[in-house]
């Protein structure tokens, strides 16, 4: 507000200036041109993907672009596939080697968890005791190879820069 105006039409022409850029921001904002808001919502991105139709009765519509989708989808496999180094590259890197490690973990402790929910709540005591097992006895033994395959690994890259040396 320490801006000093000259005159009062100045101050005037600046008010409807400012009305001006509010109701357009608010025509932005309610959606009256939906691609347009948006595409400014976006900052583009979706223009190619949508398409404005107009109906019989004179309303515009906007519809998705679906050949634009399929082709933009089929490119990026394309180049996915036919480039096998860049595959290949982040099945190596140690971000793919994690991805792959998590989901074997995941998968191992979903199908172990489904298994012992399956044998609670089956009448036979032996299943039942198979599942009470598996929840408390499956972590600890879990824990117990973890830390022997993790003594292995530290033990043969010991023997192997013995080699080296």
């Amino acid at each position: 507000m320490g801006t000093k105006y000259s005159s009062l039409e100045e101050l005037r022409r600046k008010k409807e200036l400012l009305k001006k850029e509010v109701s357009e921001i608010e025509d932005l904002i309610t959606f009256d041109n939906t691609k347009e808001s948006l595409s400014a919502f976006t900052n583009g991105f979706t223009d190619k993907y949508l398409k404005e139709e107009i109906k019989p009765d004179g309303a515009t519509s906007i519809s998705l672009n679906t050949n634009e989708i399929v082709k933009e989808f089929s490119n990026s496999v394309k180049d996915t596939v036919l480039n096998r180094n860049a595959v290949y590259g982040f099945a190596k890197s140690d971000t793919g080697m994690n991805l792959v490690e998590n989901a074997l973990k995941i998968g191992a402790v979903t199908f172990v968890g489904n298994y012992a929910r399956k044998s609670l709540y089956n009448t036979s005591w032996k299943k039942k005791a198979i599942g009470l097992a598996l929840i408390y006895l499956a972590p600890i033994a879990l824990k117990y190879v973890r830390e022997k395959l993790e003594q292995y690994q530290r033990n043969r890259t010991t023997s192997s820069l013995e080699q080296l040396i």
